[in-house]
């Protein structure tokens, strides 16, 4: 055989091979960052810009909605299948949200099982070079909640959430496919004792909780930076890489007066980015484009909940070509299901039909928004 041949075939096979082994292991990835101007994201080795146009993969169709801790045990190719399904409708960043009384056994404890699937998970993002927005905190099934968890005080209830995102951080801080970390999905602060830590129902799920129910005479913003440096504070001791957010309920959509809490001057510095769940009204798209105006504050803006749920798909769409030169990302929902499994879908038709035009759209949209 031809020596330079030989030496060209065994130069071929070592690249195929460390090609391979580079996409096994998803050192591929690339960390996302803030750019140098702050405004933006980048991928960290190469410098490229970074666009979010992900999904919540917040709970699936079956029954009333399963959340992941409910079959990833279990069903772990559901979970692979889904993760493919995402990748191919265009997504980037998938917005995974974790139960607190699936990963803490006790004030102190930490439930093993639970962190050995997010590894497990995480591998799998890697694997499908799709990102995780890692939401914590979660309390939606409150039947889940523990009762220890449901009795604490306030410094003892911050000081087990503490523990919560020490762990987490510890676990994902080697990963290159975790885009951040969401420190609660819809915190607020205000409420009273007999309220009880969990604000109203929406689907059989509780999404939003509460902060402090003895909040004195502190305010708002006093009691924001105390809960968001703690919990910052804790990431940063595991993990110095990784972005940190809070997703808000914009106020001011409701308030057209009302100043942001997380992303006020005094509580935003210990925050990389800012999260809004914005969901425009039928009729109403001009005033979600000015509440989206209060939380321009010089840091990448991600629109991380939005949906066709209060208006047509049409002014959905006249939202997001206005709002994307201003907007660093949006993160929509994807439920388990395919465009084809929606077509034929026999129950909850009006579901499936909405469905079925939104999916065609977020993939038809994927490369536009993608772009800077």
């Amino acid at each position: 055989m031809d020596r330079s041949f030989y030496l060209y075939s065994l130069w071929l096979m070592t690249i195929c091979f460390v090609v391979s082994a580079t996409r096994a292991t998803g050192a591929a990835m690339e960390r996302v960052r803030i750019s140098s101007d702050g405004k933006s994201f980048v991928l960290a080795e190469s410098g490229r810009p970074f666009r979010v146009w992900g999904v919540n993969y917040d709970h699936d169709s079956v029954g009333q909605g399963r959340l992941l801790e409910d079959y990833w045990q279990d069903e772990w190719d559901t979970v692979r299948g889904d993760f493919r399904e995402m990748k191919e409708l265009g997504a980037n960043v998938v917005r995974v949200h974790l139960q607190f009384g699936k990963f803490m056994r006790g004030p102190d404890l930490l439930e093993q099982k639970a962190f050995a699937q997010l590894r497990r998970l995480l591998a799998l993002a890697e694997e499908t070079g799709l990102y995780l927005d890692i939401t914590g905190l979660g309390c939606y099934h409150q039947a889940d909640t523990p009762a220890w968890y449901d009795a604490m005080n306030e410094t003892e209830r911050w000081a087990a959430q503490t523990r919560f995102w020490s762990a987490v951080a510890k676990t994902g801080r080697d990963s290159p496919a975790v885009f951040c970390y969401d420190l609660m999905n819809e915190p607020v602060i205000d409420g009273k004792h007999h309220e009880g830590w969990l604000a109203g129902e929406f689907g059989g799920k509780h999404f939003v909780q509460r902060l402090t129910r003895e909040p004195g005479k502190r305010t708002a913003i006093e009691i924001a930076k105390a809960w968001v440096d703690q919990l910052t504070t804790a990431i940063r001791a595991e993990d110095r890489g990784h972005l940190i957010t809070v997703g808000a309920i914009p106020w001011a959509l409701v308030w057209p007066k009302a100043k942001p809490i997380f992303y006020a001057p005094t509580v935003s510095p210990a925050l990389d980015f800012v999260s809004i769940h914005l969901y425009p009204k039928k009729g109403e798209v001009d005033e979600a484009l000015t509440a989206l105006a209060v939380y321009e504050i010089g840091k990448p803006l991600v629109i991380e909940e939005t949906f066709p749920l209060g208006c047509t798909p049409a002014e959905m769409d006249d939202f997001l070509q206005r709002s994307k030169g201003r907007t660093a990302g949006y993160i929509s929902f994807y439920w388990g299901k395919t465009i084809a499994e929606y077509t034929v879908a026999t129950e909850q038709k009006d579901v499936a039909a909405l469905m079925t035009v939104w999916l065609k759209y977020f993939q038809q949209q994927a490369d536009f928004m993608k772009r800077p």
